[in-house]
């Protein structure tokens, strides 16, 4: 038996992770944007004390590597009586650690962000949040695009870390494989290959993307 047919005999096991992987991935990115819209939501207006501590957060969850924030909730919170599962506190740590670089990122955006819009947003008795959503949140995304996008790329690579806290994801498959059957250059070849189907998907679609802010104005060609 070649090792390229114990790969495929072990297929199951890769398919397991790749699936667990995509969950997570999923999930993740999309709470992660959604926290990071909220963030940026929550800048609005005049600098004040808990905007101020917001953007602190911000900057503390920026300066912290992943992995750190990950054991801190697995393997930290149960020092203070919180337990988590190692599902749930992988998840929770992508959503915190990447909400806030996805926040950095629109509220760069927001900062250049020409004022005429919104100042005529305003006057036609638009609501701060209807302002948000309709005019304000559109321009971001599509002046972010490229960005959001390599942040995509990178919260999909974490998702790799997981496997130190036991998180049966596709890298903790292939780490299972090789250390059975001791094929570790194969194993990962095929990694890292399901990595880059997925990037390629993200690819497109982020291009797609631009495309519609294209027809919507929002980009120019």
């Amino acid at each position: 038996m070649t090792e390229w047919d114990i790969i495929w005999a072990a297929r199951d096991d890769f398919l397991y992770g790749f699936a667990n992987t995509l969950v997570i991935f999923a999930l993740s990115a999309l709470l992660a944007f959604v926290l990071g819209c909220v963030i940026v939501y929550l800048l609005e207006g005049p600098k004040s004390g808990p905007r101020t501590l917001l953007r602190w957060l911000i900057n503390i969850m920026r300066t912290l590597p992943f992995l750190i924030l990950a054991y801190l909730l697995y393997y930290g919170l149960p020092t203070l009586g919180v337990r988590l599962d190692a599902w749930t506190a992988g998840v929770g740590a992508l959503i915190v650690y990447h909400g806030a670089y996805f926040a950095e990122l629109l509220r760069g955006a927001r900062v250049v962000l020409p004022g005429g819009t919104v100042e005529a947003a305003r006057a036609y008795g638009f609501t701060t949040f209807t302002m948000f959503m309709r005019i304000i949140l559109p321009q971001l995304l599509i002046r972010t695009r490229p960005l959001i996008g390599n942040q995509l790329v990178i919260c999909l690579k974490d998702t790799a870390f997981l496997t130190i806290i036991t998180v049966q994801e596709l890298t903790a498959a292939a780490n299972s494989v090789q250390s059975t059957y001791f094929i570790p250059l194969e194993a990962f070849v095929v990694v890292i290959a399901l990595y880059w189907l997925i990037s390629i998907c993200l690819e497109v679609t982020i291009k797609q993307l631009g495309r519609f802010g294209k027809k919507r104005g929002f980009e120019h060609a």
